[in-house]
């Protein structure tokens, strides 16, 4: 259900707590007591993990501790690593955990894992999402099921509650489960916050609580939001306009009525359409297109070549237990940079469905990471269409096939460390295979905030196409480059990022950097 990667190479995963019997039983409870083959030890929840850590490089798992119910939850990564993780079910939708990733070899660190706050949101958050903001560390949680506000983590004060946002109210469709949750959060690179929910979106001074702009409403009819569950993207950006032209994407959802008529058994067609507007500046316009076939439930990831995959999900339906049908077993690969009919490209299709409750996430090497799908309130894994599904597997893009390794860029280091100032010149070699395949023409510089992915949106998700000063090659394939770190939090919030060399569109391995205010 939910998925994010860390910066030490591992993929922290997670359902909720109260669904049964997982596929990873314990020997042990986490209070110390032993799981035996009793019938009551098989049958209860606290003998079985309800969250993992995958070790990518190891290809294996280790259980986590997880004491409170995450399900519905949002989560955004602290500049340390640390996984800020809001909300939930029932009793445990005001919780603040954090997550420290442990990475190769961390099972007996007991500073890792999940920590559970003392503190608690003000709300209850439950579908709500969560953003990283330019102020250092502080995270804005946005809606959530019957909540019409917005809060911060941490809070500046203890007087400080949560603050309206009647946009909420007004986009809340309150007999087709609200069509608003799970809202599409994109911070702008001026600092300001991009809201788009249901079928609209407004831009938010969080450092003044304020609404500053009110956008055209998306064309078409349905709805975009969970539990229509399109999906939605930020562009990469890119040093040449400084950082300034900042464009969102929202592909997909359900038509309208769509929740009410699964609610009776039918399952109406999804959307085909996708918007992209420019939020910056003072023109505002969705320019529509179509993907090759309707599509909800599904996950938006910007690969390292700017282009962005669109994964899992189903045709038909909307989100909910038992509410889709048909499922998208074809990923689409969409060029930003194409001319227009000519973006999207249908990809080989999987044979795991993966619909409501499934999550991916994009690794160092350049794969995917995709899994989960459970369209049902507990684990059943047989005797049903679409069974809770516990396998994972490894989407590779075309870009890893190795008639291109003559121009993959190898062996990337960032000299002198990796903690990289603001507006700061940094370092980097790599190498490729034959000189002849690389130059400035040729190359870009990418750095990559990894997602927080759950319930078809990828939260905190973000790309930015870094300036080379000045690269040279010499004669055994060796490059030098200067590179220069964005200019400030509001163009990269404070943490770790995937660097990551692009040579004719064909990507190295990417190494961790982190952007810092003390760099």
């Amino acid at each position: 259900m939910h998925m994010a990667l860390t910066n030490r190479n591992t993929v922290i995963m997670f359902d909720q707590t109260g669904a049964g019997q997982s596929g990873y039983k314990l020997r042990k409870r986490y209070n110390g007591t032993r799981c035996t083959t009793s019938h009551n030890d098989l049958v209860d929840p606290t003998c079985y993990a309800h969250s993992v850590e995958y070790d990518i490089a190891a290809n294996k798992v280790r259980p986590l501790r997880l004491d409170t119910d995450t399900w519905c939850s949002s989560g955004s990564f602290l500049s340390n690593g640390t996984l800020l993780q809001t909300g939930g079910y029932g009793n445990r939708a005001k919780s603040i955990r954090f997550c420290r990733p442990c990475g190769g070899g961390g099972g007996k660190n007991l500073t890792c894992g999940w920590i559970q706050s003392k503190k608690t949101l003000f709300d209850e958050r439950r579908y709500a999402s969560s953003q990283i903001l330019a102020e250092h560390d502080r995270v804005v949680v946005v809606g959530g099921r019957n909540v019409f506000t917005y809060e911060y983590v941490p809070k500046i004060n203890h007087e400080e509650k949560s603050f309206a946002l009647p946009f909420l109210h007004q986009t809340n469709d309150k007999n087709s489960g609200g069509n608003n949750l799970y809202p599409f959060l994109h911070l702008s690179s001026d600092g300001n916050l991009f809201i788009f929910a249901n079928r609209d979106s407004i831009l938010l001074n969080a450092r003044r609580n304020r609404v500053i702009k009110t956008f055209p409403r998306i064309p078409g009819h349905g709805s975009r939001n969970y539990p229509s569950s399109g999906s939605s993207v930020m562009l990469p950006l890119h040093h040449k306009d400084k950082f300034q032209k900042v464009e969102v994407m929202v592909c997909g959802g359900s038509t309208t009525g769509a929740f009410r008529a699964a609610n009776k058994g039918m399952f109406l067609e999804g959307l085909r359409s996708c918007g992209r507007m420019v939020i910056t500046g003072n023109h505002h316009k969705w320019n529509m297109e179509y993907m090759p076939q309707p599509r909800l439930l599904h996950d938006m990831l910007i690969l390292p070549t700017g282009q962005i995959l669109i994964i899992n999900g189903a045709k038909h339906g909307c989100a909910g237990f038992d509410n889709a049908r048909n499922a998208s077993l074809e990923p689409y690969l969409y060029n930003p940079k194409k001319i227009f009919g000519k973006r999207f490209k249908v990809l080989k299709s999987t044979s795991i469905a993966r619909m409501h409750h499934s999550s991916a996430t994009l690794l160092p090497d350049g794969r995917v990471l995709v899994g989960g799908g459970n369209p049902h309130p507990r684990y059943i894994f047989r005797n049903v269409a679409y069974p809770t599904e516990l396998r994972l597997q490894a989407f590779v893009p075309h870009y890893m096939d190795k008639r291109y390794q003559n121009k993959r860029p190898m062996n990337l280091t960032i000299e002198y460390g990796n903690q990289i100032g603001y507006g700061k010149e940094f370092r980097v070699k790599f190498m490729v295979v034959k000189k002849g395949q690389i130059s400035n023409n040729t190359v870009t510089f990418s750095a990559y905030a990894p997602p927080f992915t759950t319930h078809a949106f990828g939260m905190n998700q973000r790309m930015l196409k870094l300036r080379c000063k000045r690269m040279d090659v010499s004669k055994n394939g060796s490059v030098n480059a200067i590179l220069e770190a964005p200019p400030s939090s509001f163009v990269a919030p404070s943490g770790y990022y995937l660097l990551t060399v692009v040579n004719a569109g064909i990507p190295s391995i990417s190494q961790w950097i982190r952007f810092t205010h003390n760099g």
